[in-house]
């Protein structure tokens, strides 16, 4: 280990530090607030948000402000304390960052909930953590995961919680030998490929609209396409660690980091579950279409 990596080392254990130490105590306050939240649902929701909003825009500014991770954003612009199904391709375990850039931007930060593992239920602190603020945790076997969903739904249907319910709906991050087989299936099931995506699952989008449409403030779908490049080579992400003890990301160190985004109103989605599985399959080749053009711009510059 050369001198360069043992300061980026110390330097991203300074930053991480304190942060790490928030994240403790609010794993802490959150899982104080799980028993609560039976009888007091929404008191614990809107209380769980604002400990998130605190955290995570703390990452958020280690990763711009101090970091240099400098984010470009097209396409539509969000209405301020909208609620939203959001979805988006998965590249990296840095994606958060471009979702809660919008977010920030549209003051949800704190209203965002994420898809999680239901394995997370049963980790001390920061499972129950995640439980208590009312994020979904499911198995992707969306027959056993109904109850759950029901739970989750309840919450933002009936109780009227105002939020930003965010899936990545190819399930998995892109690699190129996931790509290589979502080809393969694509051509053995008659489907058309989408550049730089893996071919998205719908049930769980199509779950998700058929429940949150009923809910009047739940007004739209927010299609997020998330790019990266390294030194021209597209698609390709800081690591976590990376991201958060590296200084001059977008300068020096040769990344870029875009988002776009397009806002669908429910109303405009068609009513039936086949049918909103094709919308969202054609979508996807749409999304592809956008960072084929975002590729060639980049590898111009």
């Amino acid at each position: 280990m050369g001198v360069a990596d043992i300061f980026m080392a110390l330097r991203g254990v300074l930053i991480m530090t304190p942060w790490a130490v928030g994240l403790v105590i609010l794993d802490l306050l959150l899982s104080a607030l799980l028993p609560i939240s039976w009888f007091f649902p929404d008191w614990v929701y809107n209380a769980s948000s604002s400990l998130a909003f605190v955290l995570w825009n703390w990452i958020q500014v280690i990763f711009e402000a101090i970091n240099g991770g400098k984010i470009t954003m097209s396409g539509d612009t969000l209405p301020a304390g909208e609620s939203a199904i959001v979805i988006a391709n998965h590249v990296s375990w840095t994606d958060f960052y471009m979702i809660q850039f919008l977010a920030i931007q549209s003051g949800m930060l704190g209203r965002c909930r994420w898809f999680a593992k239901i394995e997370l239920r049963l980790v001390p602190l920061l499972g129950w953590g995640i439980w208590a603020m009312g994020m979904p945790m499911v198995s992707r076997q969306w027959t056993k995961d109904k109850k759950e969903l029901d739970r989750v739904f309840a919450g933002i249907v009936v109780r009227k919680w105002p939020t930003w319910l965010i899936s990545f709906s190819e399930a998995t991050r892109f690699t190129p030998r996931k790509y290589e087989e979502t080809k393969i299936w694509c051509k053995e099931n008659d489907k058309p490929v989408p550049k730089h995506l893996l071919y998205p699952r719908t049930k769980g989008f199509v779950t998700t609209v058929q429940h949150l449409r009923k809910s009047k403030h739940v007004t739209a779908v927010y299609d997020i396409s998330i790019a990266y490049s390294h030194h021209n080579k597209f698609l390709e992400a800081p690591t976590i660690w990376e991201s958060l003890s590296c200084g001059d990301l977008s300068g020096k160190r040769g990344y870029k980091f875009h988002v776009d985004v397009r806002r669908i109103p429910i109303v405009d989605l068609p009513e039936s579950d086949a049918e909103l599985a094709k919308w969202l399959e054609t979508r996807w080749i749409a999304k592809g279409e956008f960072l084929e053009e975002k590729r060639e711009e980049w590898s111009k510059s």
